[in-house]
């Protein structure tokens, strides 16, 4: 019922993520220039009086001259920590550094972690109280029952900005968004319907009340705790959020409440709801199972007992996952943009109708290859997938429609098309492909041979890979790989495969096969078995060659070059193709592709074009609009030079094979991704700045890829080859672990092909 998920890692792969390079999860970024003692001074002093005035005379120019307007704080004091309980403060604070990080991944709202020592409310309310000059926001976290009802309901009467417990109403308002769409399968009016809700703790009531909003009478709704049913007239363990609910009615077990019910909504314990109770259920029950980690029936066992009962967990290895991050960011994101005063239960019906509104449209190739099981709405998708890019456009736009409908919103937004441009414009969508290529990963696991099995780096990719669910890792090493396994803490080596050259029984066969493709190359078949046996990258790919492998990674321990030729004489190009490499720039809004970084010194006019195609698909997998710029120091003819006709034949080319994306060329760097100096070339085939460079020669190619990952402030992803027959990726000597199990991830799932 939340948003963290069900992945299995072991806690030495939890304690080194959050331990590595520098401690826990977020930092303070600077967003204007520092470099030069000017900027420092209008930076603070003097510079900075200017705006100090301004927000004094007008306190409406904070959201001008500040980060106010995005900043959102993350705030708990650890009495309830993610299903662990109370914990304290200080042990809080690696969960909400999460939250913040969710925060901006999905809706690029900017915010800080904050762990109050105290358990006192009033002390707690008059600290979040005091800080509202610093925050567009507030997000309440883990506060245990009721301390969190008393906090958040003061904080919202004393405070002018969005106050909102997500432990509360972001569960409320994503089950909300499920059990519409579970109503509109099943042909149910909200009027109509009974339902029982197990537990009533936060976010139980929070679901009540906001499902009651909605339209459901409270008659129609019978809440249960662990001592029965919360009836009119019970007086034991009883408080005033409870006997708001409490119900007119003679049943006093949650299976006598069930009798005929049409839905159940369970936030309390795993196993609290037998199969015998969903069989005196209504036709086609709705069963949100949502406590975590273990729901109160399993899908399976509801299933099993009623076939055609709709079904949602908090879990997600399970469909329709009832998962917080659906809403939160989004719902920030659009009470922020409009300076909303709060986030009333018009603005959740807003965000619970836009996620069940996009559950019912087509769903995009992506998302559903991620997803594995269900491609399109119906009863095993209910709820979008978290990581839907088009969340972002269409949840905050709903949300601030309905701040300015409900009259909360300072600053009304006049263009919403423009709007929601914007929005889905905020956010790079390489990070959503990233993520779904992840979730393919584990719902297609694949067997991915590790070659350099005897070197650290390539161990740790291959736990991360194992532990991380996303395959089966295939080690190339001696027999020593067990005992460096155990050394970096696996309890189980034993369960990791590995191949030895020199014991394999595939050696012969192996042989065969290299000398099959190698004898009229000049290699003998003595020449063949010494590679087999010594050479790790050949005897790796012999193993691919043979099916025992589906995915090769290599590259740690050689030259890029000197990988590749060893690899390629075992596998082949696809046909027709010559394979090439590509370095992803990966900015905060952009991404840039950039190709041939690898292999082809002086490539023809017929290969900058493949290219240019080949790339530009890339781009169309990783959720892009491919723009192709070909590059060069010249700028259509000006300075005139020599190198210039393969580029100009290869655009010719392309305009020759009508391809489907844009193009232009030849052009300098500057003026392809320069939105100003784009606007002298008013000709130009490019409507944005370009976001594929294809590269005139592998000497530019090769130095400008190795400087952006030095020097630049990108992400870099690869150098990450395309066109072989046979997934294939020959990592950097530099690699990390993290970044092997990305190249991994995204050739076990067809990205780079």
């Amino acid at each position: 019922m939340n948003d963290r998920s069900n992945v299995e890692f072991s806690e030495r792969e939890a304690l080194l993520f959050h331990s590595h390079d520098r401690p826990g999860k977020i930092e303070i970024v600077a967003t204007k220039p520092m470099a030069t003692q000017r900027d420092l001074s209008l930076a603070y002093s003097p510079g900075v009086a200017v705006p100090v005035k301004a927000i004094a005379e007008d306190p409406a120019k904070a959201y001008d001259y500040t980060a106010k307007g995005n900043l959102v704080a993350v705030i708990s004091n650890g009495t309830a920590i993610l299903g662990l309980g109370n914990l304290g403060a200080l042990a809080s604070k690696p969960v909400m550094e999460g939250k913040a990080v969710l925060f901006k991944r999905f809706a690029d709202v900017d915010s800080i972690d904050i762990e109050l020592d105290t358990e006192d409310v009033d002390k707690f309310i008059s600290a979040v109280e005091i800080m509202e000059p610093s925050f567009g926001g507030i997000n309440l976290e883990d506060i245990g029952a009721p301390a969190c009802f008393i906090i958040e309901q003061t904080l919202k009467e004393r405070m002018n900005i969005p106050v909102f417990h997500d432990d509360q109403h972001g569960t409320a308002i994503i089950s909300a968004a499920g059990l519409i769409n579970a109503l509109h399968l099943t042909g149910r009016d909200i009027r109509d319907c009974r339902m029982v809700v197990n537990g009533a703790g936060a976010a139980a009531i929070a679901c009540t009340e906001l499902i009651k909003a909605m339209g459901m009478p409270h008659d129609n709704v019978i809440m249960c705790d662990r001592k029965g049913v919360i009836y009119q007239g019970r007086e034991e363990g009883m408080d005033q959020w409870k006997s708001a609910h409490a119900a007119a009615t003679d049943t006093r077990t949650l299976q006598e409440a069930l009798s005929g019910a049409d839905i159940f909504l369970g936030l309390s314990a795993g196993g609290a709801l037998r199969p015998e109770m969903v069989m005196e259920m209504a036709d086609q029950p709705i069963i949100f199972a949502m406590a975590n980690p273990d729901p109160e029936i399993t899908p399976p066992e509801a299933k099993e007992a009623r076939p055609d009962a709709i079904i949602a967990t908090g879990r997600s290895d399970y469909p329709n996952q009832v998962n917080n991050v659906l809403g939160f960011p989004f719902i920030f994101r659009g009470a922020l943009d409009v300076r909303a005063t709060t986030i009333n239960d018009e603005m959740k019906i807003a965000a619970a109708e836009a996620i069940a509104a996009l559950a019912r449209q087509q769903v995009p190739e992506e998302v559903a290859a991620a997803y594995g099981t269900s491609h399109s709405f119906g009863p095993d998708y209910i709820i979008p997938a978290p990581f839907d890019p088009r969340l972002m456009e269409i949840v905050p736009a709903a949300v601030a429609q309905a701040a300015m409908d409900t009259g909360v919103a300072r600053l009304p937004i006049l263009d919403m098309d423009e709007y929601r441009h914007r929005l889905k414009s905020r956010l790079n969508p390489t990070t959503s492909v990233l993520t779904l290529a992840y979730d393919q990963a584990r719902a297609h696991p694949r067997r991915v041979l590790f070659a350099e099995g005897e070197e650290e780096v390539v161990l740790r990719a291959a736990i991360q890979f194992r532990e991380g669910g996303y395959g089966i890792p295939v080690l190339v090493g001696r027999d020593d790989v067990p005992d460096r396994l155990r050394a970096l803490g696996v309890s189980d080596p034993e369960e990791y495969e590995y191949h030895n050259s020199r014991k394999s029984p595939l050696v012969s066969e192996m042989v065969e096969y290299l000398y099959e493709r190698l004898q009229r190359r000049g290699y003998l078949r003595r020449d063949c078995e010494r590679l087999v046996n010594q050479d790790r990258h050949i005897f790796g790919a012999l193993l691919v060659a043979l099916g025992e492998a589906d995915v090769m990674i290599t590259g740690v321990t050689r030259q890029y070059n000197q990988s590749l030729g060893q690899v390629m004489k075992v596998l082949d190009p696809m046909e027709g193709r010559r394979p090439f490499g590509i370095h992803i720039l990966v900015g905060k809004s952009h991404t840039v592709f950039m190709a041939d970084t690898t292999v082809n010194e002086r490539p023809s006019p017929e290969l900058l074009a493949d290219i240019a195609e080949q790339t530009a698909a890339v781009a169309r997998r990783m959720g892009h609009e491919p723009r192709v710029a070909f590059l060069s120091y010249s700028t259509f003819g000006n300075p005139p030079g020599n190198w210039l006709e393969n580029i100009r034949d290869a655009v010719a080319l392309l305009d020759a094979r009508g391809v489907s994306f844009e193009y232009e060329g030849e052009m300098a760097p500057d003026v392809a991704l320069n939105p100003k100096l784009m606007k002298n070339y008013q000709f130009s085939r490019l409507s944005e700045p370009a976001n594929v460079l294809v590269m005139p020669g592998l000497q530019s190619a090769n130095l400008s890829a190795k400087l952006l990952r030095e020097l630049g402030g990108d992400h870099v992803i690869g150098p990450m080859l395309v066109g072989m027959a046979n997934p294939v990726q020959i990592a950097t000597m530099s690699a990390t672990a993290s970044e092997l199990v990305t190249l991994a991830v995204l050739a076990a799932g067809g990205i780079a092909r």
